[in-house]
């Protein structure tokens, strides 16, 4: 449960790096309070919500179904065998 909460809260988080990263790369004040004025954070939080409801939408569409079961990698006759869900 855990690994799709980070995963959402990571794509949250792409815009506002990416809008860091420019700031750092153009020698802006990545830290100064005039380089994140609240109307640049809406814009930000707005694609992050986007981004997080595709997300969302991605992995219900394209995730494995509820009554669906992972086998982990193993090995069979000395090859190895990747992880699958079935």
């Amino acid at each position: 449960m855990i690994r799709p909460v980070l995963t959402e809260i990571g794509i949250f988080l792409i815009p506002f790096v990416v809008y860091a990263l420019f700031l750092a790369a153009t020698r802006s004040g990545l830290f100064a309070r005039s380089s994140w004025p609240v109307t640049v954070v809406a814009r930000l939080a707005l694609v992050a919500m986007v981004l997080v409801i595709a997300g969302m939408v991605g992995m219900a569409h394209y995730g494995a179904g509820p009554d669906s079961t992972y086998v982990p990698a193993h090995v069979e006759n000395g090859k190895f065998v990747p992880g699958s869900q079935k």
